[in-house]
């Protein structure tokens, strides 16, 4: 086995690709030679191919040795076998022994090679037999003798050579595809877990094709929101850190699934705020962002009602969405450096977006004139004034975006309603079939119980009556 590591690629100790001999067929080739040589005493046609074959097997041996596999040295070799193949006049035996090796060294050339090598191989072998007939007609006794098993035991090992050469290659490279699988695993359950901290509309372009990402940022018109939760800096004051980290995971939990739904990037969370905006990297045109924009945060709202429901249960009352929304120009894009980036919009709308926010009342979307102008043909809205906002030298007139259910009447897909002792919400985008019947009852249990106090309260005026009367007599 120590003699056919020295032909074949092996792998050193630091792992390091350490290249021995691929081109054992040499070993073979001057080994015939030398046989043939001797077999034919010496006489100088022996002696010429000796020397032709042995020259250049030679040089392939030296130049060769830790280098990879060429064409011309594939290609010098099988020239060589072809030659002694032709010399010997087609002997059966040693014929094939040494076709075999050509035909091995073709198949572990490339595949756009093989048929050049094979044109080579024929075109030498016709030569050289008729070199051979013509200089000599002494014909070589290949089923007596000894030259003839050498040279069969000989290409039986170059061929085990090549055997276990491609065999521990081949467990090589499995073992490389594994460890590369499982780096490929961890890749991508690192970067699913990465996306979670980036927008899908800035990670997507770069994973899907690779893009560049420098510092680099543009001049565009973007439709901005801000929102946070009425109340929840006092609400904070009173609760503890488990259960203000669930509702505001919650919350933002949900607000994140309307975001992705509308198609906003949304920027980062301030607190219990966040900022969302439409325009880049993909926009539909100003005027559909901002009915987009407008239509996400009313969804939003609209889902606030339902948690608000689910926190008061928990005993959590009065959270409230506020949001502020302006359509204008911002420079959007990376900022940082080269060593960190962050997609983000600066501005001076995303400021006025920030202002409106914090002027408006529970469950009120704050519009600019600039977004108004987009969207009040598609929603109503009502104006609320002009204020004096922080940065700004002028007033700023705001809208207020109403609710489309509560122009519905019947057809509100919502009833929210909240009196001192009362709470009474009814969402009817989520309710079921099934669940009708069980709502009717509660309500017709409610209605009962309301009606008992009633009296009972009528009763107790009454007897109040009566005595104050009795008291006046």
């Amino acid at each position: 086995m120590a003699f056919l590591d020295t032909f074949s690629p092996r792998k050193s100790i630091e792992g390091n690709d350490v290249r021995r001999f691929d081109y054992p067929e040499v070993f073979v080739l001057i080994l015939s030679v030398i046989l043939l040589a001797f077999h034919f005493d010496f006489s100088p046609t022996s002696m010429a191919l000796l020397v032709v074959v042995c020259l250049p097997s030679l040089m392939i041996l030296i130049y060769n040795y830790r280098r990879q596999i060429s064409f011309w040295t594939s290609n010098i070799v099988i020239i060589l076998l072809s030659a002694v193949i032709g010399s010997i006049q087609f002997c059966p035996i040693i014929s094939l022994s040494l076709g075999a090796l050509i035909g091995l060294r073709i198949i572990l050339s490339s595949s756009e090679n093989h048929l050049k090598l094979i044109a080579v191989a024929v075109v030498t072998v016709i030569i050289f037999y008729y070199v051979s007939v013509t200089l000599s007609t002494r014909e070589i006794d290949c089923h007596e003798g000894w030259i003839t098993p050498i040279i069969l035991l000989g290409t039986m090992m170059v061929m085990l050579c090549h055997f276990r050469h491609i065999y521990h290659e081949y467990i090589h490279y499995e073992t490389r595809a594994e460890q590369a699988s499982g780096r490929l695993t961890t890749m991508v359950s690192v970067i699913n877990k990465l996306t979670r901290f980036v927008p899908p509309q800035v990670w997507e372009p770069i994973v899907k094709a690779d893009s560049s990402v420098t510092v680099y940022n543009k001049r565009a018109k973007l439709t901005i929101m801000f929102s946070d939760i009425v109340g929840f800096t006092e609400l904070s004051d009173s609760l503890s850190a488990d259960n203000l980290a669930d509702i505001l995971n919650t919350y933002m939990h949900c607000m994140t699934l309307i975001a992705n739904k509308h198609g906003a990037v949304l920027d980062k969370f301030i607190g219990d705020g966040m900022v969302c905006f439409f325009g880049e990297p993909n926009s539909n045109g100003p005027r559909q962002d901002a009915l987009d924009c407008v239509a996400m945060a009313i969804d939003m709202r609209r889902e606030m009602r339902t948690l608000r429901q689910k926190w008061r249960l928990m005993g959590f009352e009065g959270l409230y969405i506020r949001v502020g929304i302006t359509t204008g120009y911002c420079h959007v894009g990376n900022f940082g450096s080269n060593n960190r980036l962050s997609y983000t919009l600066i501005g001076k709308e995303a400021n006025l977006a920030s202002r409106l926010e914090a002027v408006a009342g529970k469950s009120e979307i704050f519009i600019s004139e600039s977004t108004h102008d987009y969207i009040s043909h598609d929603y109503d809205c009502e104006y609320v004034g002009a204020f004096p906002l922080k940065g700004f030298d002028d007033k700023i007139s705001a809208w207020k975006v109403l609710d489309p259910d509560e122009n519905k009447g019947k057809l509100s897909k919502w009833v929210d309603h909240t009196l001192p002792g009362f709470n009474l919400h009814l969402n009817f985008r989520d309710m079921q079939d099934n669940d009708y019947q069980d709502i009717r009852s509660r309500l017709n249990l409610a209605l009962e119980r309301i009606e008992q106090e009633e009296q009972a309260v009528a009763i107790e005026i009454s007897k109040a009556s009566k005595k104050e009367v009795q008291h006046h007599k």
